[in-house]
């Protein structure tokens, strides 16, 4: 662990720096402070060889070029051992034709679920850890998300959420209910003094 670990027991929120940290992982040696500059989604599994998470890793690593192309760096996390992690990514490839090409973090101290939230600080298992951080090119978490054991993460969502927050940081503009790529966006509310009706809620123009 890096000396920027914050305390396990300080919940993140939106808004907070990510923890940094250092640990072993299928592509080597990591650190998640080196990743600035990028958009990074981190997301957590309770354990390898899982059926939803082996669905879900699996899905992300055939849709990767499309995180890629956004300039975000998918890692994964999971409390099992660098050993187990690349027994998983052999299987994986074996059973749904795909590779990996993410870092997948180890954590057998459950240090970095404690510190990132995922876990209490007394827990003993690691079935809570099912959450997914999204974090700007500042080291900055932007949104968050988690999931029960038994419900899968959707790969849709996790593209339209980062599109989404890159689309905020280049205007002054708002995202609106299942906003995708392309849609109108929201304009700011106005002063409702000399304001029409609709003050609270427009939409920008489209040419």
């Amino acid at each position: 662990m890096s000396d920027g670990m914050i305390d396990a027991t300080t919940a993140l929120r939106i808004g907070d720096m990510a923890p940094d940290f250092q640990a072993r992982s299928t592509q080597g040696g990591f650190q998640l402070s080196a990743l600035r500059g990028q958009w990074v989604i981190f997301f957590s599994h309770p354990a390898d060889f899982t059926p939803v998470c082996s669905t879900e890793f699996s899905a992300l690593a055939r849709r990767q070029a499309e995180f890629d192309a956004l300039g975000c760096k998918l890692v994964g996390l999971s409390v099992d051992s660098l050993y187990a992690h690349l027994a998983w990514v052999r299987a994986l490839r074996e059973v749904f034709d795909v590779e990996i090409g993410f870092p997948i973090i180890e954590d057998p101290s459950m240090a970095v679920g404690r510190a990132y939230g995922m876990i209490g600080e007394g827990a003993t298992s690691s079935m809570t850890m099912r959450s997914t951080f999204f974090i700007d090119p500042h080291g900055v978490i932007r949104a968050t998300t988690c999931y029960p054991h038994n419900v899968g993460r959707s790969v849709d969502e996790m593209l339209r959420l980062l599109c989404a927050l890159q689309q905020v940081d280049r205007t002054d503009r708002l995202t609106p209910e299942g906003w995708a790529q392309g849609q109108p966006l929201l304009l700011p509310p106005v002063d409702q003094a000399d304001a029409a009706p609709d003050w609270f809620c427009r939409f920008e123009q489209q040419s």
